[in-house]
């Protein structure tokens, strides 16, 4: 059977395609911010969300983005004002939301049978207003981590500076949290409430395994992120298994993918010969290194040269030095 002859497997794949691009990009600057378990926070108030709408009768997806934007900037706001601490905050997200959405779903005669769908991903059950919802907002997120990546860098980096150097910490921080509450109700339908924490995680720790700069950890991130969601996907169709569920696993298999291939990489570095600096040299500068040849690593001073064909080249800038 044809995965792609079903008009809801390709919504499906779309959907989780989409959701493995939005949820590492947003996840990069919560990682670095040490707030990892935001996304479990923001999940669990989407389920108060999806319960009101089962109260209220209306569609889930924009009560529960709109109650989970508010969730968020709230706690944001009680954390910069400081009569809160942020993991307090984070508890009230974790046990206030998740007790009023079963709540409200019973409430609404449907129990907590009602949410599963949303709790651990429905993807099949992806309409096409769905798709346009989450795709629409998936720009939203994309076109601001990419757009604001400099200032989004110096706040995850040091706050202190980025407020000094100009940045609108506070408002950037709110902004930040807000997104993260869309980026997990948009991810309700591919891998559920209870795991989209893991798909804005896990592709973060995997991509700063193998990428220096913080810009290519955060393409990377985006990258394994919609490989894992596209193999999940189609993983789960053919092996009949839940799709949150074979989504998370695929990225915590290429997580440890990762760690294996950065381990190989720095037992290499480590293993190369030292080569004492050699003073002034002169440097030909090239806009990229030779591809083709053996590739060796020295140490050179306070850095590392790749000798490759038999000449070294040395990383400066948006350029190669030939030594």
């Amino acid at each position: 059977m044809n995965f792609f002859q079903y008009p809801f497997m390709q919504r499906a794949l779309l959907a989780a395609v989409v959701s493995g691009l939005a949820a590492p990009a947003i996840g990069m600057f919560i990682v670095q911010r040490r707030l990892s378990l935001l996304g479990d926070g923001l999940g669990h108030v989407a389920i108060m969300g999806v319960g009101l709408a089962l109260l209220t009768g209306t569609a889930p997806l924009p009560v529960a983005v709109i109650t989970c934007v508010v969730g968020a900037v709230v706690v944001e706001l009680l954390r910069q004002s400081g009569r809160t601490s942020g993991d307090l905050g984070l508890a009230v997200l974790f046990y206030g939301g998740i007790a009023s959405g079963v709540m409200m779903a019973g409430v609404a005669g449907q129990g907590p049978a009602g949410l599963s769908a949303y709790l651990f991903g429905a993807l099949t059950s992806v309409a096409k207003e769905d798709l346009w919802v989450i795709g629409g907002l998936a720009v939203v997120i994309l076109a601001f981590t990419i757009g604001m990546l400099p200032r989004l860098f110096a706040l995850c980096a040091d706050e202190n500076f980025a407020r000094v150097a100009g940045v609108k910490v506070r408002w950037l921080n709110l902004i930040m949290v807000a997104l993260a509450a869309v980026t997990v109700t948009i991810s309700m339908r591919t891998v559920g409430l209870l795991l989209i924490s893991a798909l804005m995680v896990i592709p973060v720790a995997a991509s700063q395994q193998l990428f220096i700069s913080f810009k290519a950890a955060l393409f990377g991130a985006m990258g394994i992120g919609l490989l894992a969601a596209a193999t999940g996907t189609v993983g789960s169709y053919y092996w009949n298994t839940a799709t949150g569920a074979t989504i998370v696993v695929t990225a915590i298999a290429m997580l440890g993918v990762a760690t294996a291939l950065s381990s190989a990489l720095n037992r290499r570095r480590r293993e190369a010969p030292f080569v004492p600096d050699h003073g002034e040299h002169p440097h030909i500068q090239l806009p990229n290194k030779p591809r083709s040849g053996r590739v060796t690593v020295v140490q050179h001073g306070d850095h590392l040269d790749e000798v490759v064909a038999g000449r070294r080249y040395a990383a400066h800038g948006d350029h190669y030095d030939e030594h």
